[in-house]
């Protein structure tokens, strides 16, 4: 079982995860048994304040803790397998969306939104996602049904965060996009929750009422005290299509600015990926062959559309394949050289339906390859759960 405990709860013989809170930017190589007191000093020095322990690999017999050299430590995250920094990342997500639902809350009665909170959490986000993106883009995976609204705004916003450093745009701006992605969809909050969640197609007038959240957006992120004209900007934008037949602002072709086309893609990616109460979303192959869909439409904009699937990995990091082995497994990392082979960790046996010590499996190396993109609601599984199974693998 994982759980979480004080550093001064820490023993030798521990099963340590993850470091949880801390007042410096210490990260552990992996996760690994605290093998002497030393250790635990060192911790303690570095600032760490609490930790995820695996109390099922609890040593109590001091002639199997066996001493090792001392790993190096990490300067960031890049390179730890990404579900151990995925505990984190769910709780900035977490915390971004009861900052969210705040936000939501305050448009209703018509009261001024406190940017200061929005401002502090998309800082954060970005220093997460400049650190190591692929934790945050796995917990984007990892969403309730009933709380799409909230989470959509915040998925956006990370997306966003996560496509802007890809194309090394300047992060004073990127900090300025993030806020504008996190408030972009504020205006649904006036579509009746009728309409709104609506499970079927929407008839032509109730279509209109949904449109009209855009507009909203607009007036409610207008009166906001010291919002920025950019994070405007990007929220007004969202629903813009470069044939002109977007809405609400009818903007089309080159009056459409890079910021625009950007959180138009992010914003559609997401809707198309996301579970709802009503329906299941597409894997992610699916989603971005939607993209390129559009695109060749003139909705979207090709060329942005290409590189934000180069940004996310043809199978991104977080997302679940299915392998000719008859596995199920996760994206761990990208393979830049060959994204169809990305490095993976199997969790499941698809064709017995029970899960399975996880492995580690570079497809760049091995003969075992993936056979398509799935999701977790294939095989009835739930991804939370997966998730916990594999933090519990170490």
């Amino acid at each position: 079982m994982i759980i979480e405990i004080n550093i001064n709860e820490l023993i030798v013989g521990h099963f340590v995860v993850d470091i949880v809170k801390q007042q410096g930017n210490f990260n552990l190589t992996n996760a690994s048994h605290i093998k002497n007191e030393k250790i635990i000093k060192n911790l303690l020095n570095k600032g760490v304040e609490t930790l995820l322990i695996d109390t099922s690999k609890t040593l109590t017999n001091n002639a199997d803790i066996i001493e090792e050299p001392p790993k190096k430590v990490l300067s960031d995250d890049t390179n730890r397998p990404v579900i151990l920094s995925v505990t984190k990342a769910k709780k900035l997500f977490n915390e971004a969306k009861n900052i969210q639902r705040k936000i939501f809350e305050d448009a209703l009665l018509g009261k001024e939104l406190n940017l200061t909170p929005v401002i502090d959490v998309t800082n954060k986000t970005i220093e997460t996602i400049f650190k190591n993106p692929d934790a945050l883009a796995c917990v984007i995976n990892i969403r309730k049904k009933n709380e799409y609204l909230l989470e959509h705004s915040v998925s956006v916003s990370v997306l966003m965060t996560i496509f802007a450093r890809f194309l090394k745009i300047d992060k004073q701006i990127i900090q300025l996009l993030s806020v504008g992605a996190f408030l972009h969809d504020v205006g649904k909050i006036m579509v009746p929750d009728k309409i709104l969640n609506k499970p079927g197609k929407l008839t032509k007038s109730e279509f209109e009422v949904m449109k009209s959240h855009a507009a909203h957006s607009i007036d409610i992120i207008k009166r906001t005290p010291d919002v920025a004209e950019l994070s405007l900007e990007v929220a007004a934008l969202h629903h813009e299509k470069l044939d002109g037949t977007g809405y609400p602002l009818k903007i089309k072709g080159e009056n459409i600015t890079q910021y625009g086309r950007m959180i138009a893609i992010c914003d559609i990616f997401d809707a198309l990926t996301a579970n709802r109460c009503y329906k299941d979303g597409y894997s992610h192959v699916k989603s971005f062959s939607i993209l390129r869909r559009l695109a060749q439409q003139n909705h979207l904009d090709i060329s942005l559309v290409d590189q934000f699937i180069k940004c996310m990995g043809v199978y991104p990091v977080g997302s679940l394949v299915e392998l000719s082995s008859n596995k199920l497994a996760i994206v761990e990392r990208k393979n830049q050289g060959n994204p169809t082979k990305p490095r993976v960790r199997t969790f499941y046996d698809a064709e017995k339906n029970h899960y399975e010590m996880a492995k580690d499996i570079d497809l760049s190396d091995d003969d075992d390859f993936i056979v398509k993109g799935v999701r977790a609601d294939d095989f009835d599984l739930d991804m939370n759960k997966i998730i916990e199974f594999l933090l519990m693998e170490g």
